[in-house]
């Protein structure tokens, strides 16, 4: 009896343990940005090697901020969709902005200058920025890569509309039955409320 009270003591301080590394590390954005929040703006440096803020998108309606890297297999899959993304909604006034938020020393494919060589491989239509210190992705609150921040530009600031994942199928975009992003977007475009507000982001945990 009382080795099956250590058992079952043990199973739930695992049990504890478990929850508590998932809400750290899980893709809810605890410590970063919630739905109605207000995002500050960031000046990074762009494969180009201009400086790229929100606050040089003068007719912007609002940003699809996303961060990704280069190594992760999920943002590898996602890579086309994305780049369809900033197709489908920049001239509505809604461009993706890439942000890659790993540190290179952790993983040197993601340093700056693979950054350049993946952008122009895959012909990249959106500034992919460098976030140089890692000092924006925790004000977001960003745990993975592929994660998504919907922002709506408002009279008093880049209003967080939508968090999470691109859609719920990594693995093949004509199978995704729930395109959450878009669904954001063409919601936002209409002036209406996001459908879908936060999802779970499923990719790479950041390297720091």
């Amino acid at each position: 009896m009382k080795t099956l009270k250590i058992l079952v003591g043990v199973a739930f301080v695992i049990a504890i343990s478990a929850f508590a590394f998932d809400k750290v590390s899980g893709s809810e954005t605890e410590g970063g940005y919630s739905i109605g929040d207000s995002a500050t703006d960031f000046k990074l440096k762009n494969v180009d090697d201009s400086m790229v803020s929100l606050s040089d998108y003068k007719d912007a309606k609002g940003f699809i901020i996303i961060f990704t890297c280069n190594h992760c297999p999920y943002s590898v899959a996602y890579e086309d969709r994305i780049i369809e993304l900033d197709k489908m909604y920049k001239s509505k006034g809604y461009p993706v902005i890439a942000i890659n938020p790993n540190n290179p020393k952790a993983y040197p494919d993601d340093s700056f200058d693979h950054m350049k060589v993946r952008a122009k491989d895959k012909g990249f239509t959106f500034p992919y920025l460098y976030d140089d210190g890692q000092k924006i992705y925790p004000q977001y609150g960003a745990t993975k890569t592929p994660h998504v921040y919907v922002l709506e530009k408002t009279a008093t600031g880049n209003v967080v509309r939508y968090i999470g994942a691109i859609d719920n199928n990594y693995k093949d975009a004509a199978s995704a039955k729930e395109k959450y992003v878009e669904d954001a977007v063409n919601a936002l475009l209409k002036g209406e409320k996001v459908p879908v507000e936060v999802t779970k982001a499923i990719g790479c945990s950041i390297k720091a």
